[in-house]
């Protein structure tokens, strides 16, 4: 758990870089479904990808785009964070406060899967315009 706690201080530090550098060369990202970032519902493979397909992404299009972990749980080789996203959306001006829950996978230190699940719905309306 202490290796997620203090990736999630980096990222919200800017430090991409070393949250992109705890992930093993073949992690699988998977967003939530019906999250309008996961076009072809497929796993994002690979830190590279992950950078320039997500991280990046959520970068550019949002303002002050944060997610605030409240609760990290262990489950063997696994850590569940239940948090909040927050931030505004460039291109509609809306903003955002909605419940979310990371699942990690790690293996010898390193980061090998991800699986989001968010309020999909707030979300979309938020990206959209909707609402």
């Amino acid at each position: 758990m202490k290796l997620l706690k203090n990736l999630y201080d980096a990222y919200g530090r800017g430090d991409i870089r070393t949250v992109i550098g705890a992930m093993s060369p073949d992690i699988r990202w998977h967003q939530a479904d019906s999250n309008p970032y996961n076009i072809t519902g497929e796993a994002v493979v690979g830190p590279d990808a992950i950078l320039s397909n997500v991280l990046t992404e959520l970068g550019t299009r949002w303002e002050d785009f944060t997610f605030h972990p409240k609760t990290f749980h262990g489950a063997g080789d696994s850590v569940i964070v239940e948090g909040r996203y927050k931030g505004t959306y460039k291109a509609t001006g809306k903003s955002m406060d909605a419940q979310a829950c990371h699942v990690w996978d790690v293996e010898d230190g390193k980061l090998t899967r991800f699986q989001q699940y968010v309020d999909t719905a707030k979300l979309r309306n938020v990206v959209m315009g909707a609402g």
